[in-house]
């Protein structure tokens, strides 16, 4: 651990400042990938690239454990958990790691750290997202506590002070908390501090509860330009909070035009609510659509999932009242029933029942549509319908009276209710049809495979499984391994499917349990086994073109080329080699790769056979594959070929990597420095293509470095030589230095010299004078 870290202790060190410092010492004490991260991981969470942050930011916790880096440990913990409770608005889901924040926070070792009022904060906003009154005074002990030691010029300072005035919004002191908005504002101002946006839509939503709305809306224009503290966010949260100060005071149209589309505010969970709210005071103007009921059902199984308990039935009340506003009666009841399940999770109930009630006696009192044709004709008005321009909505309300007596209509009405977000309501009208009122031994397949999938997309594994247990084996088997398969649990997967063809599994039932085995055995590791379970398919022919596919990525993998050969001639795929690996030159194409961050990385290859690229761009040290591998990719593009000829000419097919199938050996060297002239870097280019040695340039037009005499900034340049197996790291450093020697800045190999143990203390004094 650099000695230096210990010493930092004063409250009003700038946690920038801090994280600025701690790269550096991290860098020079050999920890470069620890300090690039360090630095990434705000941008991951401000930029949503949460798959990677999921990954980098526990790693990097765990690693700062290791080197007794308990503010580093801090600062990942931080920034991973706001990325959680904040665009993604995880409530109960968070709660215990938020609390398990704070007390590390105010552990001796770290309770001086400038990141400790933050970690106050994420527990207020946990709180906040999971019941906002609920917690309301315990967020205002807690936040009051940490703003006594805070300065109006602390950069932790807006933060707690939002979340203070938004506590007492909760609480229901909105007089109060305009009050306290107003003061927290001067005071920051007084001490020549900025007042962030996020403080000042504090300062907005408290104007509106207390029914201030046309002060709310100035507030909110003069806040316009503020900083934000997540500036990637300000963008679409300012349209939502403006459309809903807008259309409280009547303004509907401006309303409409400032509110986000769907297709924006659906990736950020944190705005649904003010949006919703937004929506239902403009819903004489909006599109009240079957569309959007589906997509705030959508919402709220997001928010059963993540605890956000409060806010689901905030959703539920709002889109029954939408509901009934479109004449969707039978949801607006589901509505009901769904928010007063759910009260028993918020600590205060205050109003909610009442609105619950409400919205009930508006669905008793609307007039439903009438339906197309006589209830015995209904099956054929639905099958006749325009599936593009159909409402499912409606057709769910037209089927109801139908529905559980008419075997037909009950699975058109069943199927219907899961596509609209309510599996559950049709499990239970299959179970009564299929269950209680039948012999489900006695059930067609289409109807057990009906009820299977709504159990499953309902979460009722118990449920299922008891009705597996009152089908013939090989159906049992087979819907059980439907589940597990859901479940993702592939050991089971397997047996499961074994079981159901060892029961004499015939039809499409026995091709089902095939592709079901296959696809379990292949994610268990064992792809010569998929293959031939896949090939009995294949040869049989009572397989489809999808099933060759799969059998042939499986069958690379296992290296079985005889039968990938066997695939592709039934396919139609000319292969020109006739045993052996098949290793052709066939087109360019990008291959996704999964990183160890949790992020994905499009490398340019090229096809060498059906279900095979080789990789031609150097990556970093550390990476799990490099140039020159060889890797199994899945022949389904993961975009279309565009349709335009010119368009088609230029454009290179992406592939998802499925594993690594053989290494190429090759080893990546990184380079760094001032950018040459043009002739030179064409040149130094030309050198290296002669050897075959693949580089990469990874910097951008935006990469500088300094000019070691006069300070100017310098246009940079950084980049990765792969090297194959067999060449030395001696002879990469002598190509180099002979390449680079007339350049009028040098370039910088400091790991590679290392390695080589050739003019170290060069590349180490380029790398100090040219900042790199």
């Amino acid at each position: 651990m650099p000695s230096e870290l210990a010493d930092w202790r004063a409250m009003d060190v700038d946690i920038w400042a801090w994280v600025a410092d701690t790269q550096r010492q991290l860098h020079e004490a050999g920890n470069t990938g620890l300090a690039i991260a360090l630095g990434d991981l705000p941008a991951q969470a401000f930029e949503g690239r949460y798959a990677q942050l999921d990954v980098m930011a526990p790693a990097v916790a765990q690693q700062a454990g290791s080197l007794e880096l308990p503010w580093l440990e801090l600062f990942a913990r931080y920034w991973h958990l706001l990325s959680r409770i904040g665009d993604r608005a995880q409530g109960a889901a968070a709660l215990g790691d938020a609390q398990a924040l704070l007390e590390f926070a105010r552990r001796e070792d770290t309770k001086d750290c400038p990141s400790v009022p933050a970690a106050v904060e994420a527990l207020a906003v946990a709180q906040a997202n999971t019941d906002g009154p609920g917690y309301a005074r315990e967020r205002l002990a807690a936040l009051g506590a940490a703003l006594d030691g805070v300065r109006p010029d602390s950069p932790a300072y807006c933060g707690l002070v939002a979340q203070y005035v938004a506590a007492l919004s909760d609480a229901g002191e909105t007089e109060q908390a305009v009050t306290y908005y107003e003061s927290a504002v001067a005071a920051r101002r007084g001490a020549d501090g900025q007042v962030s946006w996020e403080l000042a839509a504090a300062g907005v939503r408290a104007l509106l509860g207390a029914g201030r709305a046309m002060e709310a809306l100035t507030e909110l224009d003069s806040a316009k330009e503020f900083p934000a503290d997540d500036p990637v966010a300000k963008d679409h949260r300012e349209g939502v909070l403006r459309a809903l100060v807008l259309a409280t005071v009547g303004r509907h149209p401006q309303a409409l035009e400032a509110l986000p589309d769907l297709d924006v505010v659906g990736e950020h969970p944190r705005d649904w609510v003010e949006w919703a709210r937004a929506v239902r005071l403009l819903g004489e103007v909006i599109s009240n659509t079957w569309q959007l009921g589906r997509v705030l059902r959508e919402w709220m199984a997001y928010f059963e999932t993540m605890g956000v308990h409060r806010g689901r039935v905030e959703l539920a009340l709002i889109a029954g009242e939408l509901a009934v506003a479109r004449q969707g009666i039978w949801q607006a009841r589901a509505l009901a029933d769904l928010a007063e399940s759910w009260l028993g999770e918020l600590r205060v109930t205050d109003g909610l029942p009442e609105r619950i009630a409400e919205l009930r006696a508006s669905a008793d009192a609307a007039v439903p549509l009438p339906a197309p044709g006589p209830q015995d004709e209904l099956v054929a008005y639905f099958d006749a319908a325009d599936g593009h321009n159909a409402d499912p909505e409606r057709w769910v309300g037209w089927l109801w009276p139908v529905s559980g007596t008419d075997l037909e209509a009950t699975r058109r009405h069943t199927t219907t209710l899961g596509f609209l977000g309510y599996a559950p309501l049709g499990a239970d009208i299959l179970w009564k049809t299929i269950v209680e009122d039948a012999d489900p031994a006695a059930a067609e397949d289409q109807d057990v495979a009906y009820l299977t999938g709504v159990l499953i997309e309902a979460g009722q594994d118990e449920r299922l499984e008891r009705f597996a247990g009152l089908l013939p084996p090989a159906a049992a088997h087979l819907a059980l391994a439907r589940m597990h398969r859901a479940r993702e649990r592939w050991t089971e997967t397997a047996a499961e499917a074994e079981r159901s063809l060892d029961s004499g599994a015939q039809g499409a039932t026995a091709l089902e349990a095939r592709r079901l085995l296959a696809g379990a055995v292949q994610q268990l590791g064992d792809n010569a086994k998929g293959a031939a379970i896949l090939r009995e398919l294949v040869e049989s022919d009572a397989g489809e073109e999808e099933d060759v596919w799969r059998m042939i990525v499986m069958a690379t993998a296992a290296e079985d080329w005889d039968l990938v050969r066997k695939g592709a001639a039934k396919l139609g795929m000319p292969i020109e080699s006739s045993e052996g690996p098949i290793e052709e030159e066939w087109h360019l194409v990008r291959v996704v790769l999964p990183v160890s961050d949790g992020s994905r990385r499009e490398v340019l290859s090229v096809r060498t056979g059906p279900a095979t690229a080789r990789l031609l761009i150097p990556q970093p040290r550390g990476m799990d594959y490099n140039a020159g591998d060889i890797v199994v990719i899945d022949p389904r593009p993961l975009e279309p070929v565009p349709d335009n000829p010119e368009e088609q000419e230029s454009y290179v097919i992406p592939f998802a990597g499925v594993s690594l199938l053989r290494p190429g050996g090759y080893t990546s060297w990184f380079f760094d420095g001032a950018a040459p002239s043009e002739s030179d870097w064409a040149e130094f280019n030309e050198v290296l293509a002669e050897r075959g040695w693949p580089m990469w340039v990874y910097s951008d037009d935006n990469y500088t470095v300094t000019h070691p005499g006069t300070g100017e900034r310098l246009q940079g340049v950084y980049g990765w030589i792969a090297v194959p197996p067999g060449v030395e790291a001696v002879q990469l450093d002598a190509l180099l230095d002979d390449a680079t020697e007339r350049w009028t800045h040098p370039l910088a190999w400091l790991d590679l010299a290392r390695t080589a143990g050739i003019e170290i203390e060069r590349h180490e004094r380029i790398t100090k004078e040219y900042g790199l």
